[in-house]
């Protein structure tokens, strides 16, 4: 399927927030713009909430909070279900938005839709773990206690602009399940997306006051999250701010869900099958044009098969098509945003100046058409003989840069390249790829990290995604993610 840029869309230069189930008009006339990254043109915007407004979401949230909390957890799944159904619905809609704020090519954000709704879905699910008596004996026997799930009150929901639908729906899914509300804060380059979700879910008939959608600039988000009514906040993004967000929960002794930054590893055994690697390297390395938090950048190769390496991911990375978003064929976009462009542009002077060699890429690309000529286009670039002391090799870039770096595996053992791969002050993601599977399986458990794939990374739904160190706080998805948004309590009686 391709899209155009010139569709009509329902949300485009909008005026308001959804506050206690209405879209409520904006009392100020402060904006924020949103650009297509492609073309470097203002095609949207957004109101700023005011103090008013986020207090106004907040109490919105607080009011709903008893009636949904009430339910028990098969009916707040129902609607859960029926509101997985209206997002796939919007999907077409939702696709062409989400590309057209932060450039992720449409082969990625067709899918959106489908995931969420795959993720509402998983946790639905689950509602048998929160209904029903959960009672447990004490061992010296003569008493029981019954353990109550409650659901932890109202939660910050803060999202990022990278995966601005489905890094959402991984913090509101079992925020709903579990019997709490919620006010949304989308990062101000990517905020009219996400009015699909609300849009689903309202049409799913959630009542109002449930889910409520403010927008505007990152500092809003200090001053929802140091609301005395927001109970918990979920925070991805930067590992700068979630640390500020940590310290301000901290204060105020609030739980915290936070998943911040990568610089993941692939390590290469030698006995890897190029073929094989090549078909999963894209997904696995540079998704979304490399802005993913836990993409591997970062290969380690065998020095016994070091120049093979960089030869097949040279062409892999070299032969993949960049170019406008909206065509289905699309591989690479543009890098999401002018900061960020020129940040990564500041990391490809730094590797210049360090002695990094360029194999592939390294500038803006030549055959772009008229149309994106303005557009934050950076061709994907591969950088070969990269040492640990370099900056490229210690901090995350977040844009369509590999770097590959050389272990000795001449002493047949892994412990080189393992020591590499931990040695970062981050922990989220990474893969070995290899044929022996099982001596894999021994390397992914020797690595510092929440997740390791084996010649694949995906996140399942049912399993726990968290980072380690710099990476973040707490997980999300699975019965983990779930536990999250809940406070226990133990009723403690004789038995006779």
């Amino acid at each position: 399927m391709t899209l155009t840029r010139s569709a009509a869309l329902p949300y485009t230069h909008v005026d308001d927030f959804y506050i206690g189930g209405h879209w409520v008009s904006s009392q100020s006339d402060a904006r924020s713009d949103v650009t297509d990254p492609a073309t470097g043109e203002v095609w949207g915007s957004v109101p700023v909430a005011t103090e008013v407004e986020i207090n106004a979401a907040v109490e919105s949230a607080a009011q709903a909070l008893d009636d949904w909390s009430t339910l028990s957890a098969a009916q707040r799944a129902e609607f859960m279900g029926r509101m997985a159904d209206e997002i796939e619905l919007r999907a077409e809609n939702l696709a062409l938005t989400n590309s057209r704020e932060n450039g992720s090519p449409t082969s990625e954000t067709l899918g959106a839709a489908k995931n969420a709704a795959g993720i509402l879905r998983y946790f639905s699910t689950l509602a048998g773990f929160l209904d029903g008596d959960d009672v447990r004996p004490f061992p010296a026997g003569g008493a029981e206690s019954i353990v109550d799930k409650d659901p932890i009150g109202v939660c910050a929901l803060i999202a990022p602009w990278n995966f601005p639908i489905n890094l959402v729906v991984i913090k509101l899914a079992p925020a709903l399940l579990a019997g709490c509300t919620v006010v949304i804060k989308p990062a101000s380059p990517t905020p009219l997306s996400i009015r699909f979700i609300v849009d689903a879910a309202a049409a799913a008939g959630i009542p109002g006051g449930v889910i409520n959608l403010i927008t505007g600039p990152g500092r809003m988000g200090d001053t929802l999250v140091r609301h005395p009514k927001v109970a918990k906040v979920a925070f991805t993004g930067s590992t700068g701010v979630g640390k500020k967000i940590a310290a301000a929960c901290g204060e105020n002794l609030k739980p915290v869900t936070l998943e911040l930054g990568g610089k993941s590893s692939a390590i290469v055994m030698p006995d890897v099958d190029l073929d094989a690697m090549s078909k999963n390297l894209i997904r696995t390395c540079l998704r979304n044009t490399g802005q993913t938090c836990y993409i591997s950048t970062r290969i380690l190769a065998p020095a016994s098969r070091y120049d093979e390496v960089v030869d097949m991911v040279a062409d892999t990375i070299a032969s993949a098509k960049q170019g406008d978003p909206m065509e289905s064929d699309t591989v690479f976009g543009p890098i999401a945003n002018k900061p960020q462009y020129d940040t990564v542009v500041g990391y490809l002077d730094s590797a210049k100046s360090e002695g990094a060699r360029f194999v592939t890429g390294g500038d803006k690309p030549a055959d772009l058409s008229d149309e994106l000529t303005n557009g934050y286009f950076l061709a994907p670039t591969v950088l070969a003989d990269v040492t640990p002391d370099m900056t490229v090799a210690k901090e995350e870039i977040f844009g369509p840069v590999l770097t590959i770096l050389k272990y000795d595996d001449s002493d047949g053992t892994y412990d080189e390249a393992i020591e590499l791969a931990n040695n970062t002050e981050f922990g989220l993601g990474g893969v070995v790829f290899g044929s022996d599977e099982s001596e894999a399986l021994k390397i992914a458990r020797r690595v510092d990290s929440g997740s390791v794939g084996i010649n694949f990374f995906g996140s399942n739904h049912s399993a726990p995604f968290a980072g380690r160190h710099d990476s973040g706080l707490g997980a999300e998805y699975g019965i983990e993610g779930l536990s999250a948004y809940l406070t226990y309590k133990s009723i403690h009686r004789r038995t006779h």
